[in-house]
């Protein structure tokens, strides 16, 4: 069985609706997929259509923007109720972020001689819920300034880059809570990718396991070279926690990141969902 857990569709920073990623999944030979779109659920309802027509497998998810000692931090939440208040107005507030900081961004691009309109960055959104730096970035491709969206983000868009500005993201614990309130199952997305490492040492980790349940992490993600990923691992078995493996899927919004390029073992995905847990027993849809 091929398990990806990691998704994005348009409804956020991805490049395909979530119907054509669910059939995309299906066209690569996966048997289960999740959709985590950025700080939205939004897009779950007709990606769990179209993963029933198709017969596939499918996860509800949500990748949340968190913060740990300053640093930007990502959790992806399985199974949780969209509808449930506390978790929902967390989302708004980070969506409301997002959004805020366009303008200040347009603004220090400006200042560096690179000029962009708000209205070529909501064309690239086309709609999106969680509009966001990779839109910024898609704008920039679209008129000309740069190839892609990796040499937007490496020359100013990045965290400290020169068109960087902070923008409100949940404390990493607090989200953890959220999700589990929500009824959700809670996992560090690539935890040690880029400055990750530092925000989120074993020592961190081993607290967040302790003191908030913390579910599992993904281990195994292009972003993570192979040490870290056995290291991950070995973490993961550590502390009794699962160890997921995810594509991170963009579309053509990101390389490299095919669809079940990297996947969840059987095993993890059963530990993660399977009866011998309450808080997410029945959120997957049966392949």
């Amino acid at each position: 069985m091929r398990i990806d857990l990691h998704t994005h569709s348009a409804v956020s920073d991805g490049t395909d609706a979530p119907a054509d990623l669910i059939a995309a999944a299906a066209a690569a030979g996966l048997d289960v997929v999740a959709l985590t779109d950025h700080d939205t659920f939004d897009g779950l309802a007709e990606a769990a259509g179209a993963a029933r027509r198709l017969g596939i497998g499918f996860v509800p998810g949500m990748e949340m923007s968190a913060r740990r000692d300053g640093a930007s931090v990502h959790l992806l939440a399985y199974g949780a109720d969209p509808a449930h208040p506390a978790l929902a107005a967390e989302l708004a507030r980070i969506r409301s972020g997002r959004a805020d900081r366009v303008g200040p961004v347009l603004e220090r691009l400006a200042a560096l001689g690179v000029r962009l309109t708000r209205e070529q960055v909501e064309a690239q959104a086309d709609g999106a819920s969680a509009i966001g730096r990779p839109h910024i970035a898609d704008a920039l491709v679209a008129a000309g300034y740069v190839a892609d969206r990796t040499e937007a983000f490496d020359r100013w868009l990045r965290d400290g880059g020169p068109a960087h500005v902070d923008r409100y993201a949940t404390e990493l614990a607090r989200a953890i809570d959220l999700v589990h309130d929500a009824g959700g199952r809670a996992v560090l997305a690539h935890p040690w990718a880029r400055e990750s490492r530092t925000a989120l040492p074993p020592e961190v980790i081993t607290a967040l396991v302790a003191e908030h349940g913390l579910d599992g992490l993904e281990a195994d993600h292009h972003d993570h070279d192979e040490q870290a990923r056995a290291e991950l691992h070995a973490l993961a078995a550590r502390l009794g926690i699962v160890a997921t493996g995810s594509s991170d899927h963009h579309g053509t919004g990101k390389v490299d990141h095919d669809l079940g390029s990297c996947t969840t073992s059987p095993a993890a995905y059963r530990r993660l969902f399977g009866a011998e847990g309450s808080a997410a027993e029945a959120p997957v849809q049966p392949v």
